[in-house]
């Protein structure tokens, strides 16, 4: 059975408008507040975090009521990292932990992502279950009037994941002498980063750090990293560090303001941590929209690189059924086992750091591992239907994979948030690989126009 309101990560939407809305928000907290609430002689517990968007103030309160509602307590931990949730669930001896966050996206729109007991995200199977639960909550599964829950604010959860993310950082070494330009995005992780990099040694240049609700990701973070490669080069800084709204991405720029992306860290991260001894796995593991350049690095320094669909969850499934310690995508989640149960922005910079330290020579060098291949993605949107399913796109498919002959990748996928095919082409030839693309994005629009004619 397919999942109506999940998508890759969470339920994500236009806030206050459907599906995302506070009467969802509290369903939502209702059926997954049943489906985790278990009798261990103790009041069942869920805690909540949230990144900055206006809209928080909605939802927040009304997943309060959900779980209240059916006699659970809540623990509110406010403006959190994503990553921060999942490590605070288990430590609480909480039954799940919430995310209210649309992560990368505009303040606009907001999600929920959901974590279990463990700190890990939610199966398929699990968010089928709460989906079913939700088209039928009863009067049963409403709390006597003497047996609801209350909520509470944490006042030191800050504190708490700034020691953990710290305690992975390497204790022989530190970050003085080193100047960092953090960009937090206007989002979740706006106190916690720049004091980790300070309480660590760094010199800190924090951007993004003055969220007002409107302008999380406007302009800055992880997927706008311009600003932050600026002042990188205006500052003279040696690294920078850009999260998105809810902290669980990193993008990286160095000294001559350069991006570094999600598959060139894997690629250092493997090499580093094979050469010490410390990786696991022979490999790691990445998505299908990983460049085929870093494939064929891990290739040239015997590591494998395994692949597995779009989203970190699923990074995370491989790596614990294949026994690896490193994964993470080219957009800059990144996972490290060892320390984390979810992609940590934050945590993974540190690890970057510490390969820099230890290596005693500039970014550039240090983090530019291969050389990417072309890769061109382009979006084709459309209304209804199945446009893959039609004999003009099927056609274009066809030659497309026929003139990559072996010597690229093609990739075509259905967005889980949207209704938009995700187009992607690699390979040696930079104007091929574009006209593959444009070719299969017309097909499909094309089809798209004639269904809704």
């Amino acid at each position: 059975m397919a999942r109506k309101l999940f998508g890759t990560d969470g339920i994500r939407g236009r806030a206050n408008t459907e599906p995302m809305t506070a009467d969802l928000a509290m369903k939502v907290a209702m059926a997954a507040g049943l489906h985790f609430r278990k009798d261990h002689g103790r009041r069942p517990l869920a805690v909540i975090g949230k990144d900055t968007r206006l809209s928080g103030y909605m939802l927040e309160p009304a997943m309060v009521a959900g779980f209240t509602a059916i006699g659970m307590d809540v623990v509110l931990v406010g403006p959190m990292p994503t990553p921060a949730v999942a490590m605070l669930t288990p430590s609480l001896r909480a039954d799940l932990g919430v995310v209210i966050s649309a992560s990368h996206n505009a303040f606009h729109d907001n999600g929920i992502k959901l974590f279990g007991p463990d700190g890990y995200k939610l199966s398929d199977a699990a968010e089928l279950d709460i989906e079913a639960r939700m088209d039928d909550l009863g009067a049963g599964a409403l709390a006597g009037s003497r047996d609801l829950g209350r909520a509470r604010r944490m006042e030191d959860a800050q504190g708490r994941y700034i020691e953990a993310v710290k305690a992975a950082f390497p204790s022989n070494l530190s970050l003085d002498g080193l100047k960092v330009v953090v960009d937090c995005a206007n989002g979740a992780g706006y106190k916690v980063a720049p004091r980790v990099l300070y309480e660590l040694g760094a010199e800190v240049i924090p951007i993004g750090v003055e969220p007002n609700g409107f302008n999380i990701n406007d302009r800055c973070g992880a997927t706008v990293p311009q600003s932050m490669r600026a002042r990188v080069v205006e500052e003279g800084a040696d690294v920078g560090l850009a999260l998105d709204g809810d902290a669980d991405r990193l993008i990286l720029a160095d000294e001559i303001g350069q991006v570094i992306d999600g598959d060139q860290v894997l690629g250092m991260m493997a090499r580093s941590w094979s050469e010490s001894g410390r990786l696991k796995g022979g490999g790691v593991v990445a998505t299908v929209m990983s460049n085929l350049g870093l494939e064929r690095y891990l290739q040239s320094i015997d590591l494998k690189l395994e692949r597995t669909s779009v989203g970190d969850r699923y990074v995370l499934e491989r790596m614990h059924s294949d026994g690896y310690n490193v994964g993470g995508e080219q957009s800059g989640h990144m996972i490290f086992s060892d320390y984390a149960k979810t992609g940590d922005g934050l945590l993974a910079a540190l690890q970057v750091l510490a390969v820099l330290i230890r290596a005693g020579r500039p970014m550039s060098e240090v983090a530019r591992v291969f050389a990417p291949l072309p890769q061109v993605l382009k979006n084709a949107r459309y209304g209804g239907g199945d446009p893959l399913q039609t004999a003009g796109v099927k056609a274009a498919i066809a030659e497309g994979e026929q003139a990559l002959n072996g010597t690229g990748r093609l990739l075509i996928r259905k967005s889980g948030t949207e209704p938009v095919i995700r187009v992607m082409a690699e390979g040696d030839n930079q104007r091929a690989v574009a006209g593959i693309v444009d070719a299969i994005v017309g097909a499909i629009e094309a089809e798209a126009k004639e269904g809704s004619a």
